[in-house]
């Protein structure tokens, strides 16, 4: 039987370590080899049978047949997948943040309504029947102050207790102890909340109009949802003003006693050019320049661990779960378990797009309408569509990137947004193992 080298091995030197990783997300399958036995497998030599017997050396023809299985496998099980579907109650804000990319957007001078929302109820009840699905309330600023906001969100709250739907809010955190009250009238499955670094690096980026300090507020806010069993997700949007700040949080949060919390869990946001974005660009890391930094943060301040573990592609998964994720031919949710709708009545795929002139799917009021054709576009694609996924080696470890991303830089969803898979593995096989 000819055997040749598997089209979806992934393999790269370990950081600070004269061995390599490999992996092979189609076989499941991940090792460390030494100098030697890289060789020997980049000359398809195979004396132990070790390599074939890991899939590593495979026969072509049946690899195409592993593919197609796992394919198939992997679009059933993204049927069953749970839906996000965003709501954008309004794209105002009470922040006037240094990098927001939404200032670039024509206001719509329009405003929420409850019929709006009994609309947007209505419509994902008839359209998502019968499958798992969550709301998660976006904006601008969704939680904005001011009586006429708080009744909106109770009529939503009251919608999603009617139709036994869980809900997630992305907020600034300013407002979040008047909320309190509110979110604790419905299942909110997690409040997204942004602290950009310890007081006085946050209050230089994130702050009220009039350049007004926010910290204090939204650390208290924090609190209190904590204090109410209400789970929060702390993201820290970084970039090359605030990175060495980085540990200073970190060390901030388990002060607090927040990283002890079962209710707390952290992300790290990465600030880049989306469609507008006030930032210049060289403050701007790109995702492999990001990692790096923060391969070597964690080296030299270990307690950042407690506070946030960096994902390195698929490196923490293997760490912590002692195998690999099923492949991934498709790292993209618009159009099929990610929506996104606004207080306007419009449909957009995700939360990239969402409220982009030119990006609009359909409406789901005053009237039903839905551009079928476009949608079917972003839903067709994965890495079997895009002409540069069929032969890239890292494929089903990327998953094509992020379609919005690729629009934007080629000009069509059906390309690719390259992730650097495997400087990332490079640098989570070192930290992980």
């Amino acid at each position: 039987m000819p055997m040749s080298l598997s089209n979806h091995n992934i393999i790269v030197p370990v950081t600070d370590s004269e061995e390599y990783f490999i992996t092979n997300p189609l076989y499941k399958k991940a090792d460390f080899i030494s100098k030697e036995e890289y060789q020997s497998l980049m000359n398809e030599e195979d004396p132990s049978g070790a390599f074939a017997a890991r899939s590593y050396l495979t026969d072509p023809d049946i690899e195409k047949k592993v593919f197609k299985f796992a394919y198939l496998d992997f679009l059933e099980e993204r049927e069953k997948d749970e839906i996000q579907l965003f709501f954008v109650p309004n794209y105002a804000c009470n922040f006037a943040c240094s990098y927001c990319y939404q200032e670039g957007y024509e206001p719509v001078k329009q405003t929420l309504n409850t019929a709006v929302i009994d609309a947007f109820f209505n419509y994902i009840g008839k359209e998502f029947a019968g499958r798992k699905k969550y709301i998660t309330v976006f904006g601008g600023e969704p939680l904005m102050p001011g009586e006429n906001q708080r009744k909106l969100i109770t009529h939503l709250l009251k919608k999603s207790n009617e139709s036994e739907l869980d809900v997630a809010f992305v907020t600034n955190g300013y407002t979040l102890s008047e909320y309190i009250d509110l979110l604790k009238t419905a299942h909110i499955r997690e409040v997204q909340v942004t602290l950009d670094g310890t007081d006085d690096i946050h209050n230089q980026r994130r702050y009220l109009h009039g350049e007004l300090p926010t910290f204090d507020k939204i650390v208290g806010g924090i609190d209190a949802c904590l204090a109410a069993h209400i789970n929060i997700n702390l993201r820290m949007v970084v970039d090359k003003d605030n990175i060495d700040n980085f540990p200073v949080l970190a060390q901030f949060a388990i002060d607090k006693g927040w990283t002890k919390s079962p209710y707390f869990k952290t992300q790290i946001g990465r600030n880049y050019e989306l469609h507008v974005c006030n930032s210049s660009p060289d403050k701007l890391f790109d995702r492999v320049n990001l990692y790096q930094h923060i391969y070597k943060l964690l080296k030299e301040h270990p307690h950042i661990a407690e506070f946030y573990k960096p994902g390195f592609s698929i490196s923490k998964h293997i760490a912590e779960n002692g195998q690999l994720p099923a492949p991934l031919f498709d790292s993209c949710p618009a159009c099929k378990t990610e929506w996104a709708f606004d207080y306007t009545g419009t449909i957009y795929s995700c939360t990239a797009t969402v409220g982009k002139k030119g990006e609009e799917l359909g409406t789901f009021y005053p009237i039903v309408t839905k551009n079928e054709q476009t949608i079917e576009t972003w839903q067709n694609r994965d890495i079997t569509t895009i002409e540069q996924c069929r032969s890239c080696d890292v494929a089903l470890a990327c998953g094509g990137g992020c379609a919005s991303v690729a629009k934007n830089k080629n000009g069509h969803v059906n390309t690719p947004d390259c992730r650097p898979v495997k400087e990332l593995l490079s640098l989570g096989s070192a930290y992980y193992f």
